[in-house]
């Protein structure tokens, strides 16, 4: 699943200037397939929200569920717990879990973070997804 824009899985920030408005290039970082990636703006925003819920024993959990109209679908949420078989990766001081049955679904995808006028939210490019849902909430 990517954002709509361009598949790209990464967010284009518009700054209003007047009645124009520019459009910064895309924040680069190496992307591997061996792994979930998180790009620097979206674990800047996670960090962001960690401060906010002022807790340091939490961490983003990112999993696959079934569900949704394409039967499966992607649940992010902050997480004190650590299970058997989780696999913990540390983003730029943020650490992120996937549990052992999500990874294979996960492998090579990239967590970004858009703001912009149209909208605001993590986004997540998966290579692994060969299809998804017109509502965009689900992917197979």
């Amino acid at each position: 699943m990517s954002d709509a824009c361009c598949g790209g899985g990464h967010s284009h920030e518009a700054e209003a200037t007047g009645t124009t408005a520019t459009i910064a290039e895309p924040v680069s970082f190496d992307r591997r397939e061996d792994q979930i990636n998180i790009s620097p703006v979206a674990a800047a925003k996670v960090a962001s929200l960690l401060e906010q819920e002022g807790r340091s024993d939490l961490q983003l959990r990112i999993s696959v569920q079934p569900g949704g109209c394409s039967g499966l679908r992607y649940q992010l949420f902050f997480d004190e717990r650590t299970l058997d078989g989780d696999v913990v990766t540390d983003f730029d001081g943020v650490g992120v879990v996937v549990d052992r049955m999500s990874v294979p679904y996960l492998n090579g995808a990239v967590i970004d973070f858009v703001d912009t006028i149209e909208k605001q939210g993590f986004t997540i490019d998966n290579p692994n997804a060969t299809g998804s849902c017109a509502c965009g909430d689900s992917f197979n």
